[in-house]
């Protein structure tokens, strides 16, 4: 079986949660539900980083501007993760070469890591927290159930993965202008506080 499918799927769901697709491949692996897992990723230390970062991402995630400042620090690591999770279900499976697998893994990660960050970065710009909950509870479960699904239909969950994908790239172009006027007030009330705690100009 080409391994391609789960390859893009994996890499889709890397840019969203990168410690979940570990730790969910790892337990697939672990359990015999799938053999297309690769050993490294079955090892326990792994899935019990994978597990701990997993819960510190899903409390993290939920907290508005602590989520775009997690999605920051993240813009290297869930690329990287995409593509080392391809690289790795390729030399499990021989049907595609490591470094076409890493490419096409690190890609889609980096893309859908970025419809991720930018959505985030406009609903942060609403005044309640129920938005970034639902979003992120959301987003738990769609990797959950779509990386679950990857196992037993390579094909179709990548037919759903790339759908997503490219409806949150819709999205983010129709938030571009919302996205860019946080970025604004952002930039203005740092240079207010500069100015607050400088003394600002002196009174007249």
């Amino acid at each position: 079986m080409s391994v391609i499918p789960l390859v893009f799927t994996s890499g889709w769901a890397s840019g969203i949660n990168a410690y979940a697709v570990v730790l969910l491949l790892g337990v697939f692996g672990a359990t015999g539900i799938s053999d297309e897992v690769p050993a490294s990723l079955q090892r326990t230390d792994v899935m019990v980083v994978a597990g701990i970062l997993f819960l510190i991402e899903a409390v993290s995630d939920k907290i508005p501007y602590v989520d775009s400042l997690w999605d920051s620090v993240h813009t290297v690591i869930r690329p990287i993760a995409g593509a080392v999770v391809g690289a790795l279900l390729a030399g499990q499976n021989g049907s595609l070469p490591e470094l076409a697998a890493g490419a096409m893994g690190g890609s889609t990660a980096l893309l859908s890591h970025l419809v991720k960050a930018g959505t985030r970065m406009a609903v942060n710009t609403s005044p309640e927290p129920f938005s970034n909950i639902v979003l992120s509870t959301a987003e738990d479960l769609g990797v959950a159930g779509i990386v679950s699904f990857a196992m037993f239909h390579p094909v179709a969950a990548a037919s759903i993965a790339g759908a997503l994908l490219l409806i949150g790239l819709v999205i983010l172009v129709f938030l571009a202008s919302r996205i860019r006027r946080f970025r604004r007030r952002r930039a203005q009330r740092r240079e207010k506080k500069r100015l607050t705690g400088t003394g600002g100009p002196p009174p007249r």
